[in-house]
């Protein structure tokens, strides 16, 4: 399995939950575990997904996240799992 962590920050507007899943459905990338919080107006989410059934390569998926990120007014970020568990040990 392939797991991808994708996070996604910014104000919040209506449709962000709707339009990063799907946009993940649309690439064959399944959510495994999603949590997100708003707090004063700012949303926050956390994905695992499994990208390994993807027809993207990860550099696509960078790439249309932040840019669907963009449209949308909110920064998404997305990283393998190793990555992103060396970038946040302590």
């Amino acid at each position: 399995m392939k797991k991808t962590i994708i996070t996604v920050v910014g104000e919040d507007t209506v449709g962000i939950i709707a339009k990063v899943c799907s946009y993940l459905a649309d690439s064959n990338i399944n959510i495994l575990d999603i949590s997100q919080t708003i707090i004063d107006g700012y949303f926050n989410m956390m994905m695992i997904v499994d990208a390994n059934r993807s027809v993207k390569s990860m550099e696509e998926l960078v790439s249309d996240l932040k840019s669907l990120g963009e449209e949308i007014g909110v920064v998404i970020r997305c990283q393998h799992e190793d990555i992103f568990n060396k970038m946040h040990r302590i």
